[in-house]
């Protein structure tokens, strides 16, 4: 299996995901039901962890077919461009929708604001996550095009936003600089509050309550934000040398993994009830366990990249 099969295996899943998601949120929101908005949220913060490896493998999918003389290069740059303002939006909502999960244990209710800004930016997203299927269609597809667009794509090439943000980020003396520090202090973040809430759970600090703890989170996730935000564009800055480095793929995996073992700590009530001086649960122990794990695996592979493999 190679980057464009991965690209086939996921392409589906963000577009068709993200429709899912903002039926199931505007029936939460009809019927008030504050279950299904849960549910909502989650399948919102699933799909944006999961549109990263799907854009990412998609770069590994467009140097493929740049080699087919039969592809027209300007379909695959209207896909790329629709790709990446898809994946910006669905980030947003993902990290929204968390917050909403977070202020709905919290608060006991997601705030008015979080639930407004939710739904506009998944209207948003489902958009240009419909024009992104339908200009990655238009790439094989060609059957599918009207003449109008069938003119369009045979006409002056389309200027592909990514290469003109590459260019900026490699070109620019203090960009690449600025991104290594932002880059360092999201994952300083992300760590510190990971460890805090895994130690407890494993038995240390057992004097301090999970719902203490718990108004942190939010400072993790804004360094997970940050470090996404940075990565992409260390990404598109050099795709080259990161779809051909095996350290790489396995982070985005080991990400995804770890992403999703962070939802347990905002979904599931077992470890919200701890209070001072409770055990955790055994599955809470384990969620902790392997979070740990899974970060310094990701940051090993971060730190590996340059020695393992050809790319860099």
């Amino acid at each position: 299996m190679n980057l464009p099969h991965v690209h086939l295996l996921l392409n589906h899943f963000p577009i068709i995901g993200t429709i899912i998601a903002l039926g199931l949120y505007l029936f939460s929101l009809i019927g008030k039901s504050e279950d299904l908005k849960r549910a909502s949220l989650v399948v919102f913060a699933g799909i944006a962890l999961l549109a990263i490896p799907t854009y990412m493998s998609g770069n590994g999918a467009e140097e493929a077919l740049r080699k087919v003389p039969t592809v027209s290069k300007n379909a695959i740059a209207a896909h790329n461009n629709a790709a990446l303002v898809s994946m910006v939006f669905m980030e947003l909502t993902g990290m929204f929708a968390w917050l909403g999960l977070w202020q709905s244990r919290r608060f006991q209710h997601t705030r008015p604001w979080t639930i407004g800004t939710i739904l506009l930016l998944s209207v948003v997203t489902v958009y240009f996550m419909s024009v992104t299927g339908n200009t990655g269609g238009q790439i094989r597809h060609t059957e599918i095009l009207s003449a109008e667009e069938s003119t369009s794509l045979a006409g002056a090439s389309v200027p592909m936003v990514a290469a003109g943000l590459s260019m900026f980020v490699t070109s620019t003396k203090w960009m690449w600089p600025t991104c290594e520090t932002l880059h360092f202090v999201g994952l300083s973040l992300l760590m510190g509050i990971v460890l805090l809430v895994d130690l407890r759970m494993l038995g240390f600090m057992k004097s301090v309550s999970f719902p203490v703890l718990h108004r942190l989170l939010p400072w993790g996730i804004l360094g997970f934000g940050i470090n996404v935000l940075t990565g992409l564009l260390f990404f598109i800055g050099q795709p080259d040398q990161y779809i051909k480095s095996v350290p790489f793929q396995w982070k985005m995996a080991l990400v995804l993994i770890a992403g999703a073992n962070a939802l347990y700590f905002t979904m599931f009530d077992e470890v919200w009830v701890l209070k001072s001086g409770d055990e955790a649960p055994m599955q809470a122990k384990v969620a902790a366990g392997s979070a740990v794990i899974l970060w310094v695996a990701i940051m090993w592979c971060g730190n590996m990249l340059p020695f393992i493999g050809d790319s860099f």
